[in-house]
């Protein structure tokens, strides 16, 4: 279910972008003027959206001499009209203004090699966040060859930074994985979530993470999480044992986060990624603790790993 529910998040969001594209003609503004890539990144980089996804994206586009703020301008202007387009139908924008019509995230080649350059030199908590941000970046539309180009600037700074694969190891270990020292789920105890487990960032995430570590060292392009896990096996960087528990355990919390609490937000469909322990029943339970098991067991060699090649 979860490779057809994202490529009809994928439909939906280039129908939205030609749409906008057919608009900009309309009101005279012409086609683009250069190509472009349009970017997804956070779990719709990775093809790992639920049933409601919010809005995290950018644009890289051809550098234009002579008419860059004309060329910026209209790119601007057409992800404003995409990002709109895309709330009307129930996208929400992201919170942290990762956006395609955000100025930072709508950028030349020159531009983004630029930046790329200023977050590999400062790799203050931010700039590694955006990093990793990058690290999942897909294209959905437009010229792939423009976010190949991209990637590679990517992946050459960071082989050639070694800090920044400290300052990632310690962003990666933030999220700690929901189970006690005794084997027991760590819940919420307070608010109007207490009882509730929090699937995303307690069970999801420090999966998530762990693996696309373990892929930007090993410089694997592949941004889903289960593709990264079996390039990491066939690069002999995963054990084919230690494989099949992680992917087994990734999948059963992607079924989870399907099962998490809708909202409804000012005609917005979202949901906050926890689910209340009532609606596990006991096997599900004791799957949910098997696979925390794993996921811990995998962030203790992820964390070995890194900083035992960085010593």
């Amino acid at each position: 279910m979860n490779n057809e529910l994202n490529e009809t998040h994928d439909a939906v969001i280039r129908r939205a972008i030609e749409l906008s594209e057919n608009e900009m003609a309309r009101q005279g503004r012409g086609s683009p003027p250069v190509p472009y890539a349009y970017l997804l990144f956070g779990s719709g980089g990775r093809k790992e959206q639920t049933l409601s996804s919010d809005q995290d994206s950018g644009i890289i586009y051809m550098d234009a001499v002579g008419r860059e703020e004309n060329v910026k301008a209209y790119f601007l202007e057409l992800c404003k009209q995409i990002v709109q387009n895309l709330i009307k139908i129930g996208y929400p924008p992201c919170e942290g203004k990762v956006l395609s019509d955000n100025p930072d995230w709508c950028q030349s080649v020159t531009e983004w090699e630029a930046k790329l350059d200023g977050w590999f030199r400062e790799p203050a908590w931010e700039a590694v966040r955006y990093l990793l941000i990058i690290a999942d970046a897909r294209c959905v539309y437009g010229d792939e060859a423009l976010f190949r180009h991209l990637k590679d600037m990517f992946y050459i700074d960071t082989l050639n930074h070694p800090v920044i694969l400290k300052r990632m190891i310690e962003n990666t270990m933030r999220h700690k994985v929901l189970v006690g020292v005794f084997g027991q789920l760590l819940k919420e105890r307070y608010g109007e979530d207490a009882g509730s487990l929090d699937i995303k960032y307690g069970a999801y995430i420090p999966m998530v993470n762990s693996i696309r570590m373990m892929a930007i060292q090993a410089n694997i392009r592949e941004t889903s999480t289960l593709d990264r896990m079996r390039k990491l096996e066939e690069l002999g960087l995963l054990q084919m044992e230690d494989k099949e528990s992680y992917e087994q355990a990734f999948r059963f919390l992607l079924r989870l986060r399907l099962m998490t609490t809708e909202q409804y937000e000012d005609g917005i469909y979202a949901n906050n990624g926890k689910l209340h322990s009532s609606k596990l029943s006991k096997e599900m339970t004791d799957e949910l603790k098997s696979s925390l098991k794993a996921g811990k067991k995998l962030q203790r060699a992820v964390y070995k790993q890194v900083m035992g090649k960085l010593m």
